[in-house]
């Protein structure tokens, strides 16, 4: 299969996943379902990576602009840097680990065990029981979870700056408040909202194209893993090039 042809049967599973009567009464659990998986599952990780990404945005910021800028700078910078950047991609890259491989797993070894073929027997379509809930799921939690990161991670970087840099809070506050732009915030948004297309769309895809045994599965996943963080990396080019560019 060349690359044209791949991408037009992953564009087609996409749509065919989502365009389907959704059938609320049947489907609505099982979205808040991966809603919590995706979402409150995956938040210990999130909070912890992201703190992390506000201690080295701020310590290196603060190297950067050392004895060169007025201090507030540190806060417009790191403010810029988290809700721009590294908010959105890292979120979306520990969530394409942990949640595209899973789902790439849970379907692969449906179909090996012909359970996705039961359940065409029994007359369910397997792309609104399976594919559906959990593309819908991760559009729905991956941005609050980006939100989340973003705040943790602007909390930390602000204590680091009081308390090791001797940035008192209402300065670095100034210059994260007084540089802010909404368009900063929702570009961010924007991002996570399109990487959470991808990242779902490939765990259900690949899940679905398992054809053998375990090893296959195993495959599966780590093709989904893949194939997610290269495209979450070239949307976050292509979503920041229209907006930013």
């Amino acid at each position: 299969m060349n690359l044209f042809n791949a991408i037009g049967d992953y564009s087609s599973f996409f749509f065919r996943s989502i365009f389907i009567p959704w059938q609320l009464k049947q489907t609505g659990y099982r979205i808040l379902r991966q809603v919590y998986e995706v979402g409150i599952n995956s938040l210990p990780i999130i909070l912890l990576i992201a703190a992390f990404v506000g201690l080295v945005s701020v310590v290196q910021t603060s190297y950067q602009i050392a004895g060169t800028m007025p201090r507030y700078i540190l806060g417009a910078t790191v403010g810029r840097m988290v809700m721009i950047e590294l908010g959105p991609i890292l979120t979306a890259l520990m969530v394409s680990g942990r949640c595209a491989s899973s789902m790439a797993a849970e379907i692969g070894t449906m179909r090996v065990t012909e359970q996705i073929d039961a359940l065409e027997i029994m007359a369910i379509d397997p792309y609104r029981f399976l594919n559906l809930p959990r593309i819908v799921g991760t559009f729905i939690a991956l941005p609050l979870l980006t939100v989340i990161a973003e705040f943790d991670a602007l909390i930390v970087s602000s204590t680091y700056a009081h308390y090791f840099l001797d940035v008192p809070f209402d300065v670095f506050n100034y210059g994260l408040t007084h540089y802010f732009y909404t368009r900063e915030f929702f570009g961010g948004l924007v991002k996570a909202f399109f990487f959470s297309g991808v990242i779902a769309t490939s765990g259900c895809y690949f899940g679905f194209k398992v054809r053998g045994g375990a090893r296959e599965v195993g495959r599966a996943a780590t093709h989904a893993v893949v194939t997610a963080s290269i495209l979450v990396l070239v949307l976050d080019f292509l979503v920041a090039l229209v907006i930013f560019g």
